[in-house]
Order: structure tokens, then C-alpha cells, then sequence
């Protein structure tokens, strides 16, 4: 089976970490965030990859080659951005398989555990032109709303409607027929879910939806994306290309975390990267190369690489780019980020009073 990865979206919702690095190729519990999608589209049978790249394509090829996590890879880029159905239908044009064949389709910014090989067999039983993942959450109105009849098929796709008619979205896996990616026109700027999905829908194209309601999570906020690396860590979801065991924390090689520091919550600390006695680290990420000094504490963040925190430093939710450093004593919190080479002098931000 081939599959086509979205990867060609700019993630400005995690800037600053996203200015030097595309989003799927972020350090994510230990390995780009691609790896995990690549292993476990591996373990599901995909054998050919065909990347749907954009901003920063070159990147891509020169992370993973011709070859990863036991699966061929392509690329084709896009010179301007054509939307979800635009860099499929690019895309498609590397693809070997032959019309009724199914080519799955990933999002390069949503980690799943759902089970592919079922919605690929949901997928040829219907002969569909198009099968999506499709998951049940609290508040549908953020995203696609799906529902579905019976027999599982899709009755209409209303994207990010604010009444919602049903809690089942669309969580970004599609199995398409070759032939059906065919059909979406050539050189164009198409949205698959505002344009695509409703047209074969309205002409009686069967679209199917398997319902499962498996771990899932789009990692496009920094938020999200510090919960997904932490629940990989802890095992919440399992990945082949974890380089480590699950447990509290994954300290890569060549990392220092002292025994008098605490580090844990599905913390992972990059290689190079120091935590001091006395530090505390919790369900954060440290890029390779970061630094926490005696006494501080980082909280729900991320350091980029070479970033710098100093003694009694507290950091909740923040957001460090490229060797930024926060000087001894500065108190930052509620999704401050703070971009690359930026240094805070000593006690330069507090939310408390200086005690």
C-alpha cells in the first residue's frame, strides 16, 4: 500500500520552534515527530511514502533519504500552496499503484493510535472512493463534523460548524481510491473538506467513516505538541520509533540530569542537554543542548536547542526558542514564548512580587 504525508503547512501556531524547523520534522519524545507516523504506517503494511512537501521541502529528504522506519519514500513539492486537496492531487503524481487501489493519506501534525488496517478493510468491503478516520470528541465544533448513517456512511461534512449535529470530527486519515484523487483538479488550490469530501457526497459517491475513538491528538499548539511528546514518553501511546522505553522521563545520550535534580512527567531531555541538582523539570521537552540551572523550575515547556534557564527561573507553559536564555530569578507563565537569541537579564519578568 502507498501513502501520501501532508507535510507542507508553515506551523505558525508553534512559532518560534517552527522558524528553523517544519513542524513534522520537531524533536517529539526523542525523534522527528515524522518518525513515529512512519513507523507505525510500517506496522500497518504502507510500504511506499510519498511526501506532499511545501515550506522548507529540502529539509525533508535530507532527515529521512529514500528509505526509513522500513518504508520507500518520495517527495514532490509544491512552488505555492495549494491547499489539503491541492498537494494531494501534486502528489498523486509519484504514486505507482493502480486505479482502484487504496492510498492512504496522513497529516504530518496528528499523532494516532487508531487502527489503520481496519479502516483500509472498512475501506474495500464499501468499495468507497473515500474512508475517513473519524473520532468522537467533547466540543466538535473546532473542527469537521461528520456524521454518518447506519451502515457508516457520511451524510454531509460540515467543517467547524457551531451548531454541531454530531460529536464525530474528522481526524485528518483519509483512504482514498487512486481513481477518486484523480477527480480533484489538476494545478488548483482545493480544500478536501470544504470542496472535495461535499462533492462526492452530493454526487452518491460512497464515503465511508470509521468510527474509532483510539488516542488522538493534534500536536499544532504548543501545547498539544509538549502532550504529545510527554504521552509517547509515558506510553500512553505506543510508537516503534520510540528510542527508549516508556517511563517517566527519556534522557537521550550524552544528556546530564543530576541526581539531585527532579525530572519527570514524560519529560524528555535531548542530547547535551544539563539539568542541574536541584532543578525541577516537568512534562516539558529539552531540545538538545538546553540548560536548567540549580533551583529553577520548568513546567509544561519546551527548550530549544542551546536555550538557557537560570538559577530560581520558573517557567510554566512557556516556550524558548533557539539558544534563548532566561536569566536567574524571572518568573514566566501562560504561554509566553520567547524567540531565538532573546536573553532576559536577571529578574527581568516576574508575575509574583520579588521575594
Amino acid at each position: 500500500m502507498e501513502a501520501i504525508l501532508l507535510v507542507g503547512g508553515q506551523g505558525t501556531r508553534l512559532r518560534p520552534l517552527t522558524i528553523s524547523t517544519p513542524k513534522p520534522l520537531l524533536p517529539t519524545a526523542g525523534v522527528a515527530f515524522l518518525a513515529h507516523q512512519l513507523a507505525r504506517a510500517h506496522a500497518a503494511g504502507v510500504e511506499r511514502i510519498v511526501f506532499a512537501t511545501s515550506y522548507r521541502a529540502e529539509m525533508f529528504e535530507a532527515a529521512f533519504g529514500d528509505r526509513a522506519h522500513g518504508v520507500d519514500l518520495g517527495y514532490v513539492s509544491e512552488r505555492e500552496p495549494l491547499g489539503t486537496g491541492g498537494a494531494i492531487r501534486n502528489a498523486a503524481r509519484a504514486l505507482t499503484c493502480g486505479p482502484d487501489d487504496p492510498v492512504l493519506i496522513l497529516n504530518g501534525d496528528i499523532l494516532s493510535g487508531h487502527d489503520v488496517r481496519a479502516q483500509v478493510a472498512l475501506h474495500e468491503k464499501a468499495g468507497a472512493a473515500v474512508t475517513l478516520h473519524l473520532t468522537e470528541v467533547d466540543d466538535p465544533s473546532r473542527f469537521g463534523c461528520v456524521p454518518t448513517d447506519g451502515d457508516g456512511r457520511v451524510t454531509a461534512f460540515l467543517e467547524k460548524t457551531a451548531r454541531p449535529v454530531t460529536n464525530q470530527i474528522n481526524a485528518g486519515c483519509y483512504v482514498f481510491r487512486r481513481s477518486a484523487i484523480d477527480t480533484i483538479p489538476e494545478d488548483e488550490v482545493v480544500s478536501v473538506e470544504r470542496e472535495t469530501f461535499p462533492a462526492l457526497i452530493s454526487s452518491g459517491a460512497v464515503v465511508m467513516g470509521h468510527v474509532e475513538s483510539a488516542y488522538w491528538l493534534d500536536v499544532g499548539t504548543p501545547e498539544a505538541f509538549v502532550r504529545g511528546s510527554c504521552d509517547l514518553v509515558l506510553g500512553k501511546l505506543a510508537s516503534p520509533a520510540m528510542p527508549g522505553e516508556p517511563g517517566d522521563r527519556l534522557t537521550l545520550p550524552g544528556a546530564s540530569v543530576s541526581p539531585g535534580a527532579v525530572v519527570r512527567g514524560g519529560t524528555t531531555v535531548g542530547r547535551g542537554a544539563v539539568v542541574e541538582a536541584g532543578a525541577t523539570v516537568l512534562g516539558s521537552v529539552l531540545l538538545d543542548d538546553a540548560f536548567v540551572a540549580e533551583g529553577a523550575t520548568v513546567r509544561d515547556s519546551v527548550l530549544s536547542r542551546g536555550a538557557r534557564v537560570g538559577p530560581g527561573a520558573v517557567l510554566e507553559r512557556v516556550i524558548l526558542g533557539d539558544g534563548a536564555v532566561v536569566g536567574p530569578g524571572n518568573e514566566l507563565r501562560g504561554g509566553l514564548r520567547v524567540w531565538p537569541g532573546v536573553e532576559l537579564p536577571p529578574t527581568a519578568v516576574r508575575f509574583s512580587t520579588d521575594a
